[in-house]
């Protein structure tokens, strides 16, 4: 068993928006948000997806601790297409029916340009599986929809249900992590 721990950045100087490949800085209360989510925490190593919203804390992280640090790609947010970086109420304005489809069904209507959720989830449980395959414990610091992803695993609901998990910035879940033959099983503990 490998305990995994995800931690969802802080809130951001760009809040109201789809961010995807779109790379805010944390803002003050981002950052605190993550620092208070850690205290106490105690891991092997820390993984972080490269957008800067998740590498700041985690490279400050991991230097305050003395931790090995690595960055991975699959570990990034759900990319948004034509609607990264863009706040959510222009798109209502501009794109009510598309923004209500998405919403309504996101597999059968991802965002334009945009990546699927079955890609976001292959990527993602890729990552963790590969952070498994190495044993130790781990602070994974990413982003909602991979955090999303793992919960769904978890508690074993379809992709459509991934916006109904509530993922606040700064939420911190830990899970027991093993391999099976028909792939991740996560089970939740007390972080």
């Amino acid at each position: 068993m490998t305990r995994l721990t995800l931690l969802r950045h802080g809130e951001t100087r760009q809040p109201g928006c789809y961010l995807g490949r779109s790379d805010p800085r944390l803002s003050a209360r981002g950052f605190a948000q993550m620092r208070a989510a850690t205290r106490g925490g105690r891991w092997a190593r820390v993984l972080s997806s490269p957008r800067r919203r998740c590498a700041a804390f985690a490279r400050a992280y991991a230097a305050a601790h003395g931790l090995p640090l690595a960055f991975d790609e699959r570990l990034a947010e759900l990319d948004f297409g034509a609607w990264d970086g863009e706040p959510v109420a222009a798109l209502h304005a501009r794109e009510p029916q598309a923004l209500a489809a998405f919403w309504r069904d996101p597999l059968a209507h991802p965002p334009p340009r945009g990546e699927t959720l079955p890609a976001l989830q292959a990527r993602v449980l890729a990552a963790l599986a590969a952070v498994v395959a190495d044993g130790a414990d781990a602070l994974l610091v990413t982003h909602g929809g991979p955090l999303r992803v793992a919960c769904a695993r978890r508690d074993g609901l379809p992709l459509a249900a991934l916006a109904q998990i509530d993922v606040p910035h700064g939420a911190c879940l830990a899970f027991d992590a093993h391999a099976a033959a028909d792939g991740l099983r996560l089970a939740a503990i007390a972080p």
